[in-house]
């Protein structure tokens, strides 16, 4: 047993760097800080001496463990010759596509939508719709041509919240939540850069009023929980005036609303609902998400465009029926891109 643990040590050793929390569960009193800290603002929060409430700023969340694409490595590897220096390589999180477990148990998107419409009907008047979200984000930044860089994931987390009076705030951290404390790959506006692990990006608060001038028309329009009446408010709020839209078309018009707004029961059970009704998505299995959370997978294999080269899968809660995250992946290579059949073009993870 001791030659299999010394070998088990000198394949994977432990970097002294690591700190005690590295891949342990938190305690009571870290959970209960770390709710503290990614709670939205407080209108009654002191104000700063610019007028601004105080806020905390979301953390890294370190449960989150994902692979990398066979590009994503490449352009690592050309991205730390140029920000290289001794112990500074930047972190950079590509996921691999979800694992699909055909074998374990899963539902059709009908039974789940009987599961959310029950919910639904003990919800309580305050377990209404929240503007505003809290998601984590994978975007593949991509080149085309014969000199283009390779693509490369950025990882974000992103906070956005807004008052009944109008106010405000978003924020936007860059964090690599594999490795806490390492410097993160940022994308500023196509020029690649290193900053830290959890740095700040964008951080805005605004004051009473500002809704109407800061956001958009959907961010303002209160989502239906009637399911043929929100397919038709997705429809003319993201892509057009068209009601006859795919199934694939309103994942996307989903992904969009879910940046804008928090589903309460009501508005879950009718995004549910109206994706069976909608037909197309095909019952796949279950997988457990990015965030660790174990979900009902529902993919959509239809045309996506002139191209047709991607797949989307949405995840559900089994228990609840909200929507945990979409991930789009590659179903065909693109050499013009340099990214092959599997690789994730975008994943997004929502949070309460």
């Amino acid at each position: 047993m001791t030659d299999e643990l010394q070998l088990l040590r000198q394949a994977d050793p432990a970097p002294a760097g690591d700190g005690p929390w590295r891949d342990r569960p938190l305690t009571a009193r870290a959970e209960h800080r770390l709710a503290e800290l990614t709670r939205p603002t407080d209108p009654a929060a002191p104000a700063t001496g610019d007028g601004r409430r105080t806020r905390p700023r979301p953390v890294p969340r370190r449960r989150l463990v994902l692979g990398l694409t066979a590009a994503s490595l490449a352009a690592v590897a050309a991205l730390a010759l140029t920000f290289s220096g001794a112990g500074s390589t930047p972190a950079v999180a590509a996921p691999t596509a979800l694992t699909l477990h055909t074998g374990a148990a899963s539902v059709s998107l009908d039974t789940l939508a009987r599961r959310a419409e029950a919910r639904a009907r003990s919800a309580g008047p305050a377990d209404g719709p929240r503007r505003g979200s809290h998601l984590q984000t994978w975007y593949m930044h991509m080149e085309a041509g014969p000199h283009a860089a390779p693509p490369i994931t950025v990882p974000e987390e992103r906070i956005t919240h807004w008052n009944a009076d109008g106010s405000g705030s978003e924020l936007v951290v860059a964090t690599d939540p594999r490795h806490p404390g390492r410097p993160v790959i940022h994308d500023n506006d196509g020029h690649w850069r290193q900053v830290s692990d959890g740095q700040v990006l964008h951080d805005k608060t605004y004051p009473a009023g500002s809704e109407a001038q800061h956001s958009g028309l959907a961010s303002r329009t209160r989502p239906s929980t009637n399911p043929a009446k929100l397919r038709e408010q997705l429809s003319w709020l993201y892509g057009g005036l068209d009601g006859n839209r795919t199934t694939g078309e309103l994942l996307s018009a989903l992904s969009s609303f879910r940046q804008e707004w928090t589903p309460g029961p009501r508005e879950s059970a009718a995004i549910v609902r109206m994706l069976a009704d909608a037909g197309g998505l095909r019952q796949a299995g279950t997988v457990t998400d990015r965030l660790g959370r174990r979900g009902q997978a529902y993919v959509y294999d239809g045309p996506d465009g002139a191209m047709d080269v991607t797949r989307q899968m949405a995840i559900f809660d089994p228990r609840t029926g909200e929507l945990l995250g979409l991930e789009v992946t590659f179903t065909k290579t693109q050499p013009e891109f340099r990214t092959r059949a599997g690789d994730v073009m975008s994943y997004e993870a929502w949070m309460p």
